[in-house]
């Protein structure tokens, strides 16, 4: 069973979140917060497996939220579901360490799915999201290499392998497409992104992309 808190300003989107998800037989949802200082204190107090969180909400926003509760509960996942996708918004978030981005756009199957991934420690990213990842934040005069080689170079404690799966990940790819590309077998991929994680001192694969983008 997966313990969801569900962060977010709105009552009537607090409500329709525990609705969708109480149609889950996988999911609890443990409490609702209405501010992202209320999430810090319930995720301290709940011991949530997952927290669904809006970033745009008052005392503390979504953003400073996630960044706190992992401080206190790095085993906790932080789900962003918000209105905005913008270049900023996104990389606020995954700075702050959140597992993966999600507009409001999102249908019931999609953030059901979103729920189970992300609780299992996968990144995941609306398609809008992910395209804008894929493509790089707003552009900028000298934008920092993402190539297996340049992240090396901006990285040393990489290994060339580690690099190469690096520049996947940074890609949006998942862990069987990476391992079909460089003929390894999706266990040994799964072990150099924990190896990277470690050296770039991520703490979820969203973050390691948002480090790598970021420059």
């Amino acid at each position: 069973m997966i313990r969801v808190l569900v962060a977010d300003d709105q009552a009537i989107v607090r409500d329709g979140l525990v609705t969708v998800l109480g149609l889950s037989d996988e999911v609890e949802v443990v409490g609702q917060a209405a501010d992202g200082a209320e999430a810090v204190r319930l995720a301290a107090e709940l011991a949530p497996d997952l927290v669904l969180m809006d970033l745009r909400m008052p005392v503390l926003d979504g953003a400073g939220a996630t960044a706190r509760i992992l401080a206190e509960r790095p085993g906790t996942r932080v789900l962003v579901l918000t209105t905005y996708a913008d270049d900023a918004s996104i990389a606020g978030a995954l700075r702050a360490g959140a597992i993966g981005y999600l507009t409001k756009d999102a249908g019931r199957r999609e953030l059901l799915a979103a729920v189970r991934s992300a609780a299992e420690g996968q990144a995941v990213f609306d398609p809008a999201v992910g395209a804008r990842l894929a493509a790089g934040f707003a552009p900028e005069p000298a934008p920092a290499p993402t190539d297996a080689a340049g992240l090396r170079a901006r990285f040393p404690a990489l290994t060339a392998r580690e690099a190469d799966v690096l520049a996947r990940v940074a890609e949006g790819r998942a862990n069987p497409e990476i391992a079909a590309e460089l003929f390894l077998t999706p266990a040994t991929v799964k072990s150099y992104v924990t190896a990277i994680l470690a050296k770039l001192g991520a703490t979820s694969r969203a973050q390691a992309i948002a480090l790598v983008l970021a420059g």
